[in-house]
């Protein structure tokens, strides 16, 4: 699709004058097989798995921006729009890691994300979903950000994909080198061509495709920092570098999704778009409270949109809260791959994704922090609407990411906070003393899932519940140090005083 200033203004004009979209709805793990169950088909579908760096909850038009996303906005006028849906961790390689293996990052030393020094990566002993895939018959291929490891056993051709073309981490790491499978095609890439030539090479493959069903994983290097579009899409936007780059990953969603239309394959294939966390320094997280790094729901909740014509319902919003643990379960199922041997954390939502049945049962999230113990440290627990936070970040700023404040800690909450984040999206105002039993409920599962993890995670965790604020920390703020000496003309309730 040839790049049309005219009809890109239209667009622009157009979503100005569009009404935000800003729903504060109510929605909706042991493994159990959902009731719902996707309709038969002659063969198996196609999947495109679309994910994003760092792009907001409240980027794209559809989910309330005045950005023109015309080709996401398709996406959600033809197929679901998920308005709960939230990644597993709010940053880079652990979100990515979860998302392709149902399971936390912290289980298979995905904490955070992997440098050019790092060394390592995900687990080998993990199963991706590409493996899955790879194992089922599924022609597989990875495109842009990898971020799961750097050297030969961690790149995508040894997970499960045919083959890969992109860079192995993000774009604000140096140098970026440009892969074809595991060779180095361009040792420090151009970082303002990788949108189109991701794009390129993504509509190449569906159109060489032949028969077989295929699982095609395009993972955009951008909005992340320092955000960057190519010549074509610069300063066209009027919304800046953030607004420009966003709109060429709407442009590139537009010409994968014509590809398919081409090949005939649309209503073999289901596409999925989605983002790895919230922003980081710019973008938006609409009305929620935090971004990048951050255990507010601003690092955590993104857009999230799936269209399969002719299956999957049109024009429908999904208020249930779902997680991008549950990706892998619900992909297996409707695909009819087999699941990994190791325990998932994710439970399959076919039955959110088509309509019907009920959800299987499944465990509290659990919210790990970013940067503090090696991302270790986990903030707070939610099932459904209500999040509980039991810990919090002690040093710097606490609504955003930003590495100039040094490492980070987090100290146990003298009183832990309850939100209900469907009726309070911006997490303002604290329920605990009004749901006690909430509070106990959750409370309890947390202390029942921890001993899962790893050694040093269950080590940090028991070091964590020591490590407590100080009780005057005013609700919401950044703990207090334990040494913290009040004025002796301060006052404190009596709720928030020690017991």
């Amino acid at each position: 699709m040839p790049f049309d200033r005219r009809d890109f203004v239209k667009s622009l004009v157009a979503s100005v004058a569009a009404p935000a979209v800003a729903s504060t709805l109510p929605g909706a793990q042991q493994h159990r097989p959902a009731t719902a169950h996707a309709p038969r088909r002659q063969k198996k579908p196609n999947v495109v798995l679309m994910i994003c760096d760092d792009l907001g909850y409240g980027d794209p038009h559809c989910y309330g921006s005045n950005l023109p996303t015309p080709n996401l906005d398709e996406m959600a006028e033809h197929g679901l729009r998920f308005t709960h849906y939230n990644s597993a961790h709010p940053i880079c390689s652990a979100s990515r890691a979860a998302l392709l293996t149902g399971r936390y990052g912290l289980r298979m030393n995905t904490r955070g994300a992997f440098g050019p020094e790092s060394g390592t990566g995900t687990s080998l002993d993990e199963t991706l979903v590409s493996n899955l895939f790879h194992k089922g018959g599924y022609k597989t291929k990875a495109i842009g950000k990898w971020h799961l490891g750097n050297s030969g056993p961690y790149l995508p051709t040894a997970r499960g994909f045919d083959s890969f073309f992109g860079v192995p981490y993000s774009i604000d790491m140096d140098p970026l080198p440009l892969l074809r499978d595991e060779t180095v095609l361009e040792a420090n890439t151009d970082r303002t061509t990788l949108t189109p030539r991701y794009t390129d090479e993504a509509v190449k493959y569906i159109e060489e495709s032949t028969g077989d069903p295929f699982f095609l994983y395009l993972a955009f290097s951008y909005p992340h920092d320092p955000p960057m579009g190519s010549p074509r899409f610069r300063d066209k936007t009027g919304f800046g570098n953030q607004g420009d780059c966003i709109a060429e990953i709407d442009w590139s969603v537009g010409e994968v999704l014509q590809a398919l239309d081409r090949k005939g394959l649309t209503s073999d294939t289901l596409v999925i778009f989605t983002s790895d966390h919230g922003p980081w320094y710019q973008g938006s997280p609409g009305l929620l409270r935090g971004r990048k790094a951050s255990s507010f729901e601003g690092g955590f909740r993104v857009p999230f949109l799936a269209k399969w014509p002719g299956t999957l319902e049109e024009g429908k919003v999904r208020e249930e809260w779902v997680s991008s643990l549950y990706v892998l379960p619900t992909l297996a199922a409707v695909c009819g791959l087999p699941l990994p041997e190791k325990p998932l954390d994710g439970v399959n939502m076919e039955s959110v994704l088509f309509g019907h049945g009920t959800m299987p049962e499944r465990k509290p999230l659990l919210y790990f922090c970013a940067m503090g113990n090696g991302g270790r440290d986990v903030h707070c627990i939610r099932r459904d609407q209500w999040k509980l936070r039991v810990a919090q970040a002690i040093e710097g700023e606490i609504y955003i990411n930003d590495r100039t404040t040094g490492a980070r800690s987090s100290s146990w909450l003298h009183v832990p906070e309850l939100y209900n984040v469907s009726l309070d999206m911006a997490e303002s105002y604290d329920v605990a003393h009004l749901h006690p039993e909430i509070v106990h409920e959750l409370m309890a599962s947390l202390e029942e899932q921890m001993p899962s993890f790893p050694p040093d995670v269950v080590a940090e965790y028991a070091a964590l519940k020591q490590r407590k604020g100080d009780w005057s920390t005013p609700t919401a703020a950044s703990p207090r140090p334990a040494d913290y000496r009040n004025p002796p003309s301060s006052y404190a309730p009596p709720w928030r005083q020690p017991h």
